[in-house]
């Protein structure tokens, strides 16, 4: 066969793959232009569901009679001239989300009564004409980087269905990198948004403490958690963030307002950014997968390219993980303490729920109270006038983790302990803007030679998400990482 053989190029000749399904944005559009109508799009939600239920299991309840009601509504209300952000699309929500007639399971076995009210962030996207199409999987209270548990089963990675989406909203990561639907809302108490959204090659953007609403709950695992969202863009994730965003009357946190659409217009100017590669103390020592540490200076001479000025530095994290670990235990043990069954609840969680009641109370106070101090130290870090040398960062970036998505089982009949140690070996880098508040923004940073994807983040400093995320648009309009979509798509059903 000669060398001009188009066949010993180019390889076999494959069958074209189907379009992937449309994104938020491009979903909100078609349903307002009167391309589609909201009932199609549900039903081909519900249809990518079910054909994908046994190789990626994305999904705890479903919502089939009253979501397909409630397209059919937004249907006749589009017809009648009614526009609104996210009129009749299909969202998703994780499975630590109140919505009112299901019970909130939170990755917990037993038997739950269903919420009597939508949460306020459900409540939003609601108000956007969201369909909301069921509750995604998350681990046991969100604690782990896994998506795995006795209740549900296992949830797989779209990538590579051997491997995690990663947690704890490793059912929407997954949901929404297979194509299941064009959007989800999670939560991230330690970097439970950012992890899967690395591991599945998403953005996930992880706001400021108080920009969604937690409510009911006022301050969710003693401030650590916030909601969030995972789409495959940034204008997607920006636009499901701009709905869902807003205080409860009684939210304790409540920063100013923010147009995450717009922002994900802007350009971001020229900006200094510092580039952290070695994690923050962690009591594990594990060096950053080199593949990881590839990926992510990759990314950060692509920033150089775009004109930032980008230099290796090193925050000054401090003790931080003295203040995580109280506060963590102790939201863990709060929600434990809860469960009308505690005798189904894993035995690491068990572990967490006495440890959290050995720290709650006071350590947990002097926790909580050690955040001003921490916030002057690493807020240093960004601070532009400091010693008058105008040497402060504008953007942190670091990589989201320090490995590649775990095989799925491998942290089965681990103690607590080992778990823990497991977990903070693979993930040490994102739970510090947890004890922060300050919000930060995964995008995707590329693949391994086995095609498993990792990421990067973008952080900064207090109510800074439109530089992240109008930063993060500039990269994606570089790298497209949106045109790369996983193999389980084709079986997740297509379009």
């Amino acid at each position: 066969m000669s060398s001009a053989d188009p066949m010993e190029r180019t390889g076999p000749i494959r069958p074209a793959e189907p379009p992937p399904p449309p994104g938020l944005a491009d979903c909100a559009r078609e349903l307002a232009e009167g391309r589609t109508t909201s009932a199609a799009q549900v039903a081909a939600a519900f249809a990518r569901i079910e054909a994908s239920r046994r190789t990626l299991n994305a999904f705890r309840q479903l919502r089939t009679e009253a979501a397909l009601a409630e397209a059919a509504d937004a249907d006749r209300r589009l017809a009648a001239g009614e526009r609104l952000p996210l009129l009749g699309v299909p969202v998703a929500v994780k499975d630590d989300t109140d919505v009112e007639g299901m019970p909130t399971y939170f990755g917990c076995d037993g038997t739950l009564p269903p919420a009597a009210a939508d949460s306020e962030a459900v409540r939003r996207l609601r108000a956007a004409g969201a369909v909301v199409v069921g509750k995604t999987n998350s681990c046991e209270f969100g604690q782990w980087a896994f998506t795995e548990g006795p209740a549900f089963g296992t949830t797989r990675n779209p990538w590579n269905t051997a491997h995690t989406p990663g947690g704890s909203s490793g059912g929407s990561a997954a949901a929404v990198a297979a194509g299941l639907v064009p959007a989800a809302l999670g939560s991230d108490g330690a970097g439970s948004i950012r992890i899967p959204a690395a591991w599945t090659h998403l953005v996930g953007i992880k706001p400021q403490r108080g920009r969604i609403s937690v409510h009911p709950h006022s301050d969710a695992f003693q401030g650590l958690t916030v909601n969030g969202p995972l789409a495959r863009t940034v204008a997607d994730a920006a636009l499901l963030l701009d709905a869902a965003a807003g205080p409860h009357p009684r939210d304790p946190h409540r920063p100013p307002a923010v147009d995450a659409s717009a922002a994900a217009r802007r350009d971001p100017g020229r900006l200094r950014i510092g580039l952290a590669l070695r994690p923050p103390p962690t009591l594990t020592r594990n060096a950053p997968h080199p593949e990881v540490l590839r990926a992510v200076t990759a990314l950060a001479e692509t920033l150089a390219r775009l004109g930032h000025h980008v230099e290796e530095a090193h925050p000054r994290y401090g003790l931080i993980g003295l203040s995580f670990v109280p506060r963590a235990t102790a939201g863990i043990a709060e929600l434990a303490a809860l469960h009308p069954e505690p005798g189904l609840l894993d035995p690491r969680t068990r572990s967490a729920l006495r440890t959290g009641t050995r720290l709650g109370g006071r350590i947990v106070r002097a926790a909580r109270a050690r955040e001003v101090r921490q916030h002057a130290r690493i807020g240093a870090f960004f601070d532009t006038s400091r010693d008058g040398d105008g040497r402060g960062y504008d953007v942190l970036l670091t990589p989201t983790t320090a490995a590649p998505p775990p095989r799925v089982g491998e942290f089965d009949h681990l103690s607590a302990w080992r778990t823990d140690l497991s977990m903070t070996a693979a993930c040490p880098y994102a739970w510090p803007w947890n004890v922060l508040g300050w919000p930060g923004v995964n995008v995707p940073a590329g693949f391994t030679r086995e095609g498993l994807p990792v990421g990067a983040q973008l952080l900064g400093p207090s109510r800074s998400e439109a530089r992240l995320i109008s930063l993060a648009a500039q990269l994606e309009s570089d790298r497209r990482w949106f045109e790369h979509r996983p193999p389980a798509l084709s079986a997740a059903g297509g379009r």
